[in-house]
């Protein structure tokens, strides 16, 4: 079984920073994907960036590129959503995600956190 276990967050002025971590636990595969995803109120779930488990290829929204850096820390099974530059429209929960490559499903979440920019 895996779980995901989500920290940081919280409220910040427009133009501030934040850093989200995930840390995975469980059996993991070098295939593996790690995700974020974001849900505002009122609005459906949205991804943010992904990166792979062994190669560090990363992914990125373009509503987030160049704002926003994923990065991996494999000796801590930790991987990091590095928000710069935030604008009051990236206020909503935001949750990280594993995607299994038999299944290219993501079947594995986190509990979620909120982030709330104020303008």
């Amino acid at each position: 079984q895996v779980q995901l276990v989500q920290s940081g967050g919280g409220l910040v002025q427009a133009g501030g920073s934040l850093r989200l971590s995930c840390v995975v636990s469980g059996s993991t595969f070098r295939s593996d994907v790690i995700g974020w995803f974001r849900q505002a109120p009122g609005k459906e779930r949205e991804f943010v960036a992904a990166i792979t488990w062994s190669f560090d290829s990363t992914y990125y929204a373009d509503s987030v590129k160049g704002r926003c850096t994923i990065s991996r820390n494999s000796a801590e099974n930790t991987v990091y959503l590095q928000m710069n530059s935030l604008k009051p429209e990236d206020t909503a929960v935001y949750y990280c995600a594993l995607r299994r490559a038999s299944t290219q499903a993501y079947d594995y979440w986190g509990q979620g956190t909120q982030v709330t920019v104020s303008s």
